[in-house]
């Protein structure tokens, strides 16, 4: 999907959660972000650092978890965090607090001997979030999160993420359109490459933004 004319400030503390049917560029414009795809043209900017001129500058300033994740299935919970951690470059004395803090957030203590192979899916995820919250990233970009998850999980995922709000941007993909609403501050509606609608979700009734996505897709003005 092309995006066309894309651009959003998200403030320090916002939750942000892009929706839009399958095919409307959300996992496009989250890769952008990620740096892992490069824009024709625009910017992407965090904090003052810019994706294309300062990458491993910005870099540092995000955390990204993609749809899918690879892990390490023979390493333990610990030792898959300890080794991304150093990956990432963080100095060796601060690599052991860096994954407690993660640890902690994610509320994955109980697994951390547990090789990864062993873990389900959503305590899989877990561990996939607690890797990109190692470095306590000022933006944390989440393509997809709540996909595949049971409404244990779901609610626990809000819970983790209304605490990284207190030192993270976090902008979020996804169709869990009612689980988002309970903890995103805002919404964004994706239709065809192009932004059309930004929804706070604050008062949003039941049912309310689900029926503007589906005007959206059919064609007509969000």
């Amino acid at each position: 999907m092309v995006l066309r004319d894309v651009s959003f400030v998200v403030s320090p503390g916002e939750t942000v959660s892009i929706v839009g049917a399958n095919g409307t560029g959300k996992t496009t414009l989250m890769r952008i972000l990620a740096t892992l795809a490069v824009p024709v043209s625009g910017t992407v900017m965090v904090d003052g650092q810019n994706a294309l001129e300062s990458p491993f500058r910005y870099r540092r300033q995000i955390g990204y978890l993609p749809e899918t994740v690879a892990l390490y299935d023979d390493m333990t919970v610990k030792e898959y965090l300890q080794y991304r951690a150093a990956l990432k470059g963080e100095p060796a004395k601060r690599v052991r607090r860096r994954v407690s803090e993660s640890v902690d957030m994610c509320r994955i203590g109980s697994v951390l001997r547990t090789q990864i192979r062993s873990l389900s899916a959503g305590m899989r995820k877990r561990v996939a979030l607690a890797d990109a919250l190692l470095l306590r990233p000022r933006v944390l970009l989440l393509d997809d999160f709540l996909a595949g998850l049971d409404t244990t999980m779901r609610a626990a995922a809000g819970g983790v993420l209304s605490s990284v709000a207190a030192f993270s941007s976090v902008i979020v993909t996804g169709h869990e359109i009612e689980d988002m609403a309970t903890w995103a501050t805002r919404f964004l509606v994706l239709r065809d490459g192009v932004i059309g609608a930004s929804v706070p979700a604050a008062g949003l009734a039941p049912g309310e933004l689900a029926g503007r996505v589906r005007l959206a897709l059919r064609g007509g003005a969000a």
